[in-house]
């Protein structure tokens, strides 16, 4: 028999384990069952074989050091993620409402185009637009504040002149030094917090034409950009699953757009049957009213009643009876807007029950004010699609 034929009982291809034993180079190597892996004591023929100071151990898969090093990143990381969003929270706010504006006006812009406008020009129309409402409002709601405080500035020498004349107004005047207590009230800090408060109100005022100036442009240029920023954030997502996010999303923008339509829609036509009110009664600047009631009717769940307590004080200071219909006129209207208009308009854009709506408003008030509450029900709507195309059907696959 040849040599190097192989055993029988073998296969050929298989090959005939070698005693363990070291390599030239003095790596490492299996140990002999005759060997103890544990032993380090005297040197002995594993050590020497081995290397000249034994067999090296496993190597660490990581140590304590570097776990708490990158723990304590990691901490450090979030809390300056954390200060940088609460820094910037005044204006992440601002970017939430123009994003919410321009997605429910973007329904207005294809349909402009639907019927035949350049893009550009269909934003152009609505920005127009909408720059005109607010204008409207501001002229119809200005010049009766600015009337009313100078017709209040005229009349003030005949109202301290009707004060100095009455006896009891004296009497409390002499007994507790009011003179004196004025004058030495009017010193200088009390005129610098005074000019302190003037300024603070016209920081206040600027402040709010730059915000609103703001969300307008920010608006503008999500309208310009909103298919390239929609099909940048389908992107995003990985291509076997982007097909079953962008039709989830598509209909999340959708009603959210109906939603703006549908709550505009209920805003003007109480507006309007307020201005046609005002006008029958008799009551002072009625288009101011109305702009008031239209502008407060768009807060969910409690911007009616705010509207109402507004027109309602302005009646009762017109005259008994123009309060008292104003007051008739808010319950009958607010009973067929809630049960009759509401229901039939967001039924049909945005499918939301009752009691989650109205948990939505005061977590979004809470939260973040009138703009959370502006955006709860849409957001609400959202997250019910997501939950019953996503979440549900998958727990039903488990």
């Amino acid at each position: 028999m040849a040599r190097d034929e192989p055993r029988r009982g073998v296969p050929r291809d298989e090959a005939i384990p070698e005693p363990a034993s070291s390599t030239a180079t003095g790596g490492e190597r299996t140990a002999s069952p005759d060997e103890d892996p544990t032993d380090f004591g005297a040197p002995g023929p594993a050590a020497t074989a081995s290397g000249r100071f034994g067999r090296p151990g496993r190597p660490l898969r990581q140590s304590s050091f570097l776990t708490g090093f990158t723990g304590a990143l990691g901490v450090l990381l979030a809390y300056t993620v954390y200060l940088g969003i609460r820094n910037a929270g005044g204006i992440l706010v601002l970017v939430v409402i123009a994003l919410f504006l321009a997605v429910g006006l973007n329904p207005a812009v294809v349909r402009l185009r639907g019927w035949g406008l350049p893009h550009g020009l269909a934003v152009a129309v609505v920005a127009l637009t909408v720059v005109l409402l607010i204008a409207a409002g501001l002229v119809a709601l200005v010049p009766p504040v600015v009337t009313q405080t100078g017709q209040f500035i005229d009349q003030l020498p005949s109202y301290v002149e009707q004060l100095r004349r009455n006896h009891a107004v004296n009497d409390l005047v002499e007994r507790y030094d009011v003179m004196e207590r004025v004058q030495g009230a009017a010193n200088a800090d009390t005129i610098g917090r005074a000019l302190g408060g003037v300024l603070g109100g016209a920081q206040l005022v600027f402040g709010t034409l730059f915000r609103a100036l703001t969300v307008l442009v920010l608006t503008i240029y999500f309208l310009a950009y909103f298919d390239k920023l929609r099909a940048l954030g389908y992107a995003l997502v990985p291509r076997s699953r982007r097909q079953r996010v962008q039709l989830i999303g598509d209909e999340i923008l959708a009603k959210v757009g109906a939603y703006m339509v549908g709550a505009l829609s209920i805003a003007v036509l109480a507006g309007a049957t307020t201005f046609v009110f005002a006008l029958v009664v008799g009551l002072t600047y009625p288009f101011a009213l109305a702009v008031v009631v239209a502008v407060t009717d768009l807060i969910p769940q409690i911007g009616a009643t705010l509207g109402a307590v507004i027109v309602s004080v302005v009646g009762f200071a017109t005259g008994l009876p123009e309060g008292i219909a104003c007051v008739v006129f808010f319950l009958i209207y607010q009973q067929v807007e809630n049960y009759l208009i509401y229901p039939k308009v967001m039924r049909r854009s945005v499918e939301v029950n009752e009691v989650a709506a109205l948990l939505a408003a005061l977590l979004g008030v809470a939260l973040m004010g009138v703009v959370g509450a502006l955006i709860a029900i849409p957001t609400v709507a959202a997250l019910q699609l997501i939950l019953r195309e996503v979440v549900l059907p998958r727990q039903q696959r488990r």
